[in-house]
């Protein structure tokens, strides 16, 4: 494994590309130090990046919802990407779009004299769970949940809303798992450390309602698929109870993509027909 600091190719930042290793910020960046920032993640299939204006769109939104304005249009933002891919010879590709407050006036909470500043980066990488698609994943259980509304901006991605998300993934990796299944603080479902989950019960999906985590451009993609093949899909409130009647279960996600899951904790799933049809069906229209 090649360090990610440490390669060859270019990266865009601020308007201008720079060699791989050069793409580097100061000590004192406000965001290192109080979680200023929001970025996207986006996949690219066949020179194509999949919904990639909805993840410009949402990027801006992310940064307003953290009170500052990215200095970007949607076209401006699109327009680094291609050059991103393009400077660096990648077709099928992850691109990591992130924006932040960075080193100015300010060296406290408060940081409106600070300029903010965006970065594009690509590279190539492969299935997010390794084998889970053909095997399904394992998931621990665990302890962190999905804070409220009123706490935090919930509709963002913003880099400060993962870290319990990292913490709880370190510890499923621990146990033996590809990941953890959160629940929210009311103790509902809620979703994995970076993708949403579904579940199958006679024919017909269950999702978590996403009105306290991000409601993700694969999670809306797949809905919609589904309900175009007649599928009934309920967007709703998920018990912890629940799990044990469920037949089969997956995760979505831009970097999971469709991934079947075969275990949650003491409960186990089969990857079934609808999962292993719905995987199959979005790496089509992906690649379409």
């Amino acid at each position: 494994m090649v360090a990610y600091n440490d390669r060859d190719g270019t990266i865009w930042m601020d308007g201008k590309m720079v060699d791989w290793r050069d793409a580097n910020v100061h000590l004192l960046t406000h965001a290192m130090h109080y979680a200023s920032s929001v970025f996207e993640g986006e996949r690219a299939y066949n020179g194509k990046i999949f919904k990639s204006r909805q993840h410009s769109e949402r990027l801006l939104f992310s940064g307003r919802e953290l009170d500052f304005e990215i200095p970007y249009t949607v076209d401006e933002i699109e327009a680094a990407k291609q050059q991103v891919l393009a400077a660096n010879g990648l077709t099928d590709a992850y691109i990591r779009v992130v924006a932040w407050r960075g080193a100015g006036e300010d060296m406290g909470v408060a940081s409106r004299n600070n300029p903010v500043r965006m970065g594009v980066a690509a590279w190539e990488w492969g299935a997010y769970y390794g084998d889970a698609k053909t095997k399904g994943a394992k998931l621990d259980i665990s302890k962190w949940k999905r804070p409220s509304p009123e706490t935090i901006p919930c509709h963002a991605k913003a880099a400060g809303l993962y870290m319990i998300c990292t913490m709880a993934k370190h510890q499923a990796e621990d146990r033996g798992c590809s990941d953890a299944m959160m629940f929210d603080y009311r103790g509902y479902i809620a979703e994995a450390t970076g993708a949403n989950i579904f579940f199958v019960k006679n024919g017909e999906v269950h999702t978590p309602k996403p009105d306290c985590f991000l409601n993700g451009l694969t999670r809306q993609t797949v809905i919609q698929m589904l309900t175009e093949q007649g599928v009934k899909v309920h967007e709703r409130h998920i018990m912890p109870e629940e799990l044990e009647s469920f037949e089969q279960c997956w995760l979505t996600g831009t970097a999971a993509e469709v991934t079947p899951v075969g275990q949650i904790g003491e409960y186990n799933f089969e990857v079934g027909q609808m999962a292993r049809d719905i995987s199959s069906d979005y790496e089509k229209l992906v690649r379409a």
